[in-house]
């Protein structure tokens, strides 16, 4: 499966990609109050997903989304990990790219039917993919292979998506490392537990962010975004992205 570079030339450097829960007693609403939030302060893209609510919410809200004229970049996640119909929604409702939990690997849950998702993939090849291996949640079969999963999953999705051991919860740093070492500059995106605090380490070495509980009052999903939280995260951002600007020049 051939990809291109689109990542990188939709997202540009280092972007953050802000989680839309569907949370609260009027998730449509609350998702659209968010996604306005989210653009004047600066986050890149937005990630429509049926964590609280209901497919429903997400379909009503990409309806929403499609109608504004936003700069941020609109996605989606169908959990879990439904795929076909995610890719459906991202071309029915203009949106560029969809996450999924894992592309690749072999888990006590299953395993993707790569036929059937590399169909999808064909018939919406604007579509961008964001896919996790080894991913929160799933545990990958005995004598599974980090490296050889990794690799699969770089020919199956434009980045792939390193996360711990669930929502919230920060990723390893060895392990952010390690997946690192393996996709070498396909991209690479962290996709549970960033803070204002660890943010700068972990994107310092990546191409960017799934980022949802720590923008949340209180760090709590169901809770509402909170502005000044995003503030404090972003100036952390800014400096990786400072970082990275410097490795290139020199």
């Amino acid at each position: 499966m051939q990809l291109n570079n689109r990542y990188k030339n939709v997202f540009g450097k280092i972007p953050i990609l802000g989680m839309i829960h569907l949370a609260g007693n009027e998730p449509v609403k609350r998702a659209l109050d968010e996604l306005t939030l989210f653009e004047e302060e600066g986050i890149d893209g937005a990630i429509v997903e049926n964590y609280h609510g209901s497919v429903d919410d997400v379909i009503q809200t990409l309806q929403a989304t499609s109608r504004l004229d936003t700069n941020v970049v609109i996605g989606i996640n169908v959990l879990p990990n439904e795929f076909n119909q995610a890719f459906q929604l991202a071309a029915q409702y203009g949106a560029d790219f969809i996450q999924l939990d894992h592309v690749s690997g072999k888990y006590r849950s299953g395993e993707i039917n790569f036929s059937a998702y590399a169909s999808q993939k064909e018939r919406f090849p604007n579509v961008m993919v964001l896919g996790g291996v080894w991913p929160k949640y799933y545990r990958p079969l005995d004598g599974s292979n980090l490296e050889a999963d990794v690799r699969l999953g770089t020919e199956r999705a434009e980045a792939i998506v390193v996360t711990g051991p669930g929502t919230g919860k920060e990723t390893p740093f060895d392990k952010i490392r390690r997946f690192r070492e393996i996709t070498g500059e396909h991209p690479l995106v962290i996709g549970a537990g960033l803070t204002p605090e660890n943010a700068y380490d972990q994107l310092c070495i990546t191409d960017g962010a799934i980022v949802g509980t720590c923008l949340k009052v209180g760090n709590n999903t169901s809770n509402p975004v909170d502005r000044g939280r995003v503030r404090e995260f972003m100036s952390a951002v800014k400096e990786a992205r400072a970082y990275q600007d410097s490795l290139i020049q020199y």
